[in-house]
């Protein structure tokens, strides 16, 4: 078992219970769409961008898009400064970015998406444990308010109705879509939705949506990434000097989805009446 690294834990909530939430939309309106998200005492700015163009790296004439994530702690996120990485991404920092953005893509169709490039930055303000978790989940709320928007601008559009290169060049202007057509179009684009969290064992019990603390202390964490029709995006298990059975694995899976469905329903929740 683990040692604690405190004398006393003081937590004052269930095992099974999830962080108090709290969501603030549209923080930085310069962005095409930006939330602020806390889950418990981690806050997270994430903010949606789109490029002037695709990756260079992508066909000329390509009708799918792309979506990449950035991901960095600001120097007041910790208890002690973290320096910037001013010099480029540090190994920890690449692998989050990683993750972030192969969750983003389990959630969205590029096709659909049509040749649109989508920046996705997650900093994190305050960090207290599962940062990469709650990047994950608050920047799928962020990029479908920003799909919304770009549906509603006609920047994004069915494939039988976007114009082509010759098109746009003489002055194509792009057709109204109604609601409804605004509706399907969207969930064509994002047909699922996702969000991660974080799980662990402390002294052989199950713990969800592990803060600081109980993450230091945990035998074995693990994060979780599911998207909303229930299918896995990524699992990463780890015995903290400690191994586990089968069957924990299995408990902490069965937590992990319990939680998750729980955000895919608080996500639901948020972006309903955004525009």
């Amino acid at each position: 078992m683990a040692k604690m690294k405190k004398d006393s834990m003081d937590i004052s909530r269930d095992s099974e219970e999830l962080r108090d939430i709290e969501v603030k939309l549209d923080f930085t309106p310069n962005a095409l769409s930006s939330i602020l998200y806390s889950q418990g005492n981690t806050t997270i700015l994430a903010c949606v961008t789109k490029a002037p163009s695709l990756p260079r790296w992508f066909p000329r004439d390509s009708s799918k898009g792309w979506v990449h994530a950035e991901y960095s702690l600001l120097p007041g996120s910790t208890d002690t400064r973290f320096r910037r990485e001013r010099t480029g991404a540090k190994g920890r920092t690449q692998e989050i970015e990683r993750l972030i953005a192969r969750s983003l893509r389990g959630s969205i169709n590029l096709s659909a998406l049509g040749p649109i490039a989508l920046t996705i930055d997650c900093d994190v303000l305050n960090a207290d444990g599962g940062t990469r978790c709650a990047s994950i989940t608050a920047a799928c709320i962020a990029m479908r308010i920003a799909v919304r928007r770009l549906i509603e601008s006609g920047e994004c559009l069915p494939e039988e109705l976007r114009g082509s290169r010759e098109e746009i060049k003489n002055g194509w202007k792009p057709p109204s879509l109604s609601a409804e057509e605004r509706r399907k179009h969207e969930n064509k684009v994002m047909p699922n939705d996702v969000a991660a969290l974080s799980v662990g064992l402390l002294e052989g019990k199950v713990w969800t949506d592990l803060d600081y603390i109980l993450d230091s202390n945990a035998d074995v964490d693990m994060n979780v990434v599911m998207t909303s029709n229930g299918e896995f995006v990524e699992v990463q298990g780890t015995g903290e000097e400690s191994t586990y059975s089968r069957k924990q694995l299995e408990m902490l899976l069965d937590s992990a989805s319990l939680g998750i469905t729980k955000l895919h329903e608080l996500q639901k929740d948020i972006v309903t009446s955004v525009k």
